[in-house]
């Protein structure tokens, strides 16, 4: 999967037919996610949009299983998160953002959340996304995501990051430059 065509965010026929019908049957099993949603609807807005299409393969391809957690009636769009079981796999080791990663001097890690999550089409969680995820279900009991960091924490060289343990959600922090080998970011996207 994901072979993209070379000048434009956009699936080949067969990779797009094979993510539909991964989605399809990730939405079906947890339709407690998604109470209401009606998948031909959401397929059909899918099918509208190439690069938001592409931006669900990118998080799939990473190991975020995205998948369907909301409607906004205001805009009439869609709302994905990732909802793997712990944070994605393919995202893990990245500081928060490229100035934590730039005061790195030595140790740097190939990436950097923010900056992925921009590559990617997406938006990181933030720490109230985060919380109704965890409504869903239990996510990170063993890794523990970035979160978008309000300002006033970034500025003074923090980040935060959320994660579940002993039956509840933790949002803690660290400096912007850390990185674990088992903390990635996750993701969402509105179609």
């Amino acid at each position: 999967m994901n072979k993209i065509n070379s000048t434009k965010k956009e699936l080949l026929p067969e990779d797009r037919e094979e993510l539909l019908t991964e989605l399809k049957a990730r939405f079906e099993k947890n339709m407690n996610r998604h109470k209401g949603v009606d998948w031909a609807k959401v397929q059909a807005k899918l099918e509208a949009d190439a690069e938001k299409l592409w931006s669900l393969s990118e998080m799939e391809r990473t190991g975020g299983e995205p998948d369907v957690v909301g409607f906004d009636k205001k805009t009439g769009e869609y709302i994905f998160y990732d909802c793997s079981a712990e944070s994605p796999a393919g995202r893990r080791s990245v500081c928060y953002d490229r100035e934590g990663w730039e005061s790195r001097k030595e140790h740097r890690p190939e990436n950097n959340a923010i900056d992925m999550a921009a590559a990617m089409g997406i938006e990181i969680l933030t720490e109230e996304e985060y919380l109704e995820l965890q409504k869903l279900g239990n996510f990170d009991a063993k890794t523990s995501s970035w979160l978008k960091t309000p300002s006033e924490v970034r500025k003074l060289g923090g980040a935060i990051c959320g994660d579940f343990r002993y039956g509840r959600v933790f949002v803690s922090h660290n400096g912007a430059q850390s990185y674990y080998a088992a903390r990635a970011f996750r993701g969402s996207l509105r179609v």
